[in-house]
């Protein structure tokens, strides 16, 4: 079993490919870029991706910011990490090599956190009445 790893074991640059499968339409395509996680404070790490994906004939840039902070509300220094969006809204628990919810309804996403410091990756599944989509990304660093 793979040690659990926490935001600041992967502070850095990674090359970030990732696979997107729409199955509801039957798209496929990948993205391709950055993803860098920076040190803010002990407790914050910014979690920043940026790229291209190419899905069916269409390509467009991509990019998110998430935050990423330890505390009993993702702020301290006691507690677990948690992962928010950039507007500060909570996302998900980190939690290394088990599942993870988000609802956002009506759609809810599955996902997980694997790997080790040399390659690492985060697979989402989200569904509802209009959505069934596969995203897995796969992430090496960058030296």
């Amino acid at each position: 079993m793979t040690d659990a790893l926490t935001p600041t074991d992967l502070l850095g640059r990674w090359a970030l490919g990732r696979r997107v499968h729409e199955r509801l339409a039957d798209l496929r395509g990948t993205v391709t870029g950055t993803t860098e996680l920076t040190a803010v404070d002990d407790d914050t790490v910014r979690w920043h991706e940026t790229g291209t994906m190419v899905l069916g004939d269409r390509t467009t840039p991509v990019w998110r910011t998430l935050t990423v902070r330890r505390g009993p509300d993702g702020c301290g220094p006691d507690g677990p990490w948690r992962v928010f969006f950039a507007d500060g809204r909570p996302f998900h628990d980190w939690v290394w090599g088990s599942q993870v919810e988000h609802a956002c309804a009506p759609d809810d996403y599955t996902g997980l956190l694997a790997g080790t410091t040399d390659r690492w990756s985060v697979r989402w599944h989200a569904r509802g009445p209009a959505k069934d989509l596969l995203l897995e990304s796969t992430l090496t660093p960058l030296r």
